[in-house]
């Protein structure tokens, strides 16, 4: 069963729902939870913010955290999660920025990705990538690991 399935399954087991804040994925997790059957149940729907100011505007990450770090940092991933969750009406809100390359970026090495899951409460949990390999296996593996990133944070909001 594919990650976006299990993500799915995790997410209806709990009753819950999931939006999405893409920058570096360019909308790949969407692609993938919506490739599943019935994914209307769970998936609310996402924002691709690739351009930084799309994150400020469009998800309410703060324009100073953005102006002092860059869009690729723990924090920014954490808003853009809490953003998401919140603007689009979801029990969790998935986030990934990173560097898929070909070049560094705000200070990071490429395969320096950033994944974000905020859940029902207000704790939002941030997971460091660290990928390799070439731009498309860099946004792949993003996308497997941000998923695999939530069925663990809907399990452990299930086992609270």
């Amino acid at each position: 069963m594919s990650p976006a399935a299990q993500a799915h399954r995790a997410l209806s087991a709990l009753g819950a729902t999931v939006a999405t804040a893409e920058s570096l994925t360019g909308g790949l997790i969407g692609a993938a939870l919506t490739s599943v059957a019935g994914a209307s149940a769970t998936y609310r729907g996402g924002v691709v913010a690739y351009a930084t100011d799309l994150k400020s505007a469009l998800l309410g990450v703060p324009a100073g955290l953005l102006a002092a770090h860059g869009a690729v940092h723990p924090d920014v991933a954490r808003a853009m999660a809490a953003g998401a969750r919140e603007r689009l009406g979801a029990t969790f809100g998935l986030a990934v920025t990173g560097v898929a390359g070909p070049e560094p970026q705000d200070g990071r090495e490429v395969g320096t990705v950033f994944c974000a899951v905020a859940g029902p409460g207000s704790a939002v949990r941030v997971d460091e990538l660290r990928l390799n390999g070439a731009r498309a296996a860099i946004r792949d593996q993003t996308v497997e690991q941000a998923l695999r990133f939530l069925i663990a944070e809907v399990a452990r909001t299930t086992h609270k």
